[in-house]
């Protein structure tokens, strides 16, 4: 019976590790995050070094003391990865109240050829929302990265123009290179007194959005979640985790 039991262990462990390089590469060609893909490869190889020590039967060559610190530190891990996806879950369907003074939408990568799939959600997300709000003021908001033809601002402009939004309701904010920038510099974009303003990125963006928007003045904004590619869910939602940790300790 233990023997069956490390047979389907190792058997599970390569199964995943081939599912996570896959994906790794899938990632890759998707040019979804600069990088991250290799996140998924460095799963895979874990998950081959954990099919070889099940194998090799590492786990009762260790001192129970060792066994038991393991043992915590992924207990630990796992309550603290499920609870900041939980957190991320509960905003992924955001909606803000009608007739917003401004909607403010953050930025993501654009090419020569026009906004990325992530970036266009935000950006139909906007359109459907300034159609429906006549009155709102909309600013979009991202710098020019390295690998990027035009600042994001103008990109995002140029799409919403295109798709019937009035250029007189656009205002733009070319400089920022985080979510951070995005929202401290366009905050100084608004001017009416006691604005009510809504913050526009994909749904697995807006638990960590809403947090800095709220740190940085805006105590009222309000969410409005766009979609995401959905192959793309588990690459964003994981690094949405590790942006989050890094938020929380900064």
């Amino acid at each position: 019976m233990k023997t069956m039991g490390r047979r389907l262990g190792i058997l599970l462990c390569v199964a995943l590790a081939l599912l996570s390089a896959f994906y790794a590469f899938a990632v890759m060609k998707a040019r979804s995050g600069t990088g991250f893909w290799m996140v998924w490869l460095a799963i895979a190889a874990c998950l081959i070094l954990l099919a070889i020590g099940i194998a090799a039967d590492w786990w009762s060559n260790f001192p129970r003391l060792v066994q038991d610190i393991i043992v915590s530190l992924v207990f630990i891990a796992l309550v603290v990865f499920g609870t900041v996806e939980g957190c991320v879950i509960s905003r992924m369907t955001e909606q803000a109240s009608t007739d917003l003074d401004y909607v403010v939408v953050l930025g993501a990568q654009v090419r020569a050829s026009g906004p990325s799939k992530v970036l266009r959600y935000r950006l139909d997300t906007a359109i459907e929302y300034l159609n429906e709000n006549p009155k709102t003021i909309c600013i979009v908001s991202g710098g020019r990265g390295v690998n990027e033809p035009f600042p994001e601002a103008q990109g995002m402009a140029d799409y919403l123009e295109e798709h019937g939004i009035e250029k007189d309701r656009i205002l733009k904010e070319t400089k920022s290179r985080t979510t951070q920038e995005n929202i401290s510099n366009s905050s100084g974009l608004i001017t009416k007194p006691n604005a009510e303003v809504g913050i526009i990125t994909n749904d697995f963006h807006m638990f960590r959005a809403l947090q800095i928007a709220h740190k940085n003045g805006l105590v009222e904004a309000q969410g409005i979640a766009a979609g995401s590619p959905r192959d793309m869910l588990a690459n964003n939602m994981l690094r949405e985790f590790f942006a989050e940790i890094k938020f929380l300790f900064s």
